[in-house]
């Protein structure tokens, strides 16, 4: 058993099987956009969805019959969903922030209208 209450993480090939999956999906999309090819598109949601299918069994092997899920693990989980979305929340709202800034009040670099024609 562990010494301390924190989990670290086995290496997992999982991470690396996840950024190609959506590297092919970005790129397929692009070819479907500008080919009306959607080979590469299903190639990678086909390997996004077998990795999720192979990554979350892990997950929860660790956290329920392994028992590295600690009362302390819980907690970091928990606070990092609170301020992944909190961090998300500050981004639309500066983004909506910047957004009708622009509009309401355009520079004159804009030309002092908006839409900027």
């Amino acid at each position: 058993h562990q010494a301390h209450a924190y989990h670290m993480v086995d290496p997992s090939p999982w991470p690396l099987t996840g950024a190609v999956a959506a590297l092919l999906m970005t790129s397929g999309l692009a070819i479907w956009f500008h080919f009306h090819s959607t080979t590469l598109m299903t190639v990678g949601t086909a390997l996004l969805l077998l990795t999720m299918y192979q990554w979350w069994p892990d997950i929860i092997r660790e956290g329920t019959f392994q028992g590295h899920h600690t009362p302390p693990v819980q907690k970091g989980l928990r606070y990092g969903m609170i301020l992944f979305i909190t961090s998300e929340v500050f981004f639309f709202l500066g983004f909506f922030w910047a957004f009708y800034h622009s509009s309401l009040a355009p520079t004159p670099e804009l030309g002092g209208c908006w839409p900027p024609t």
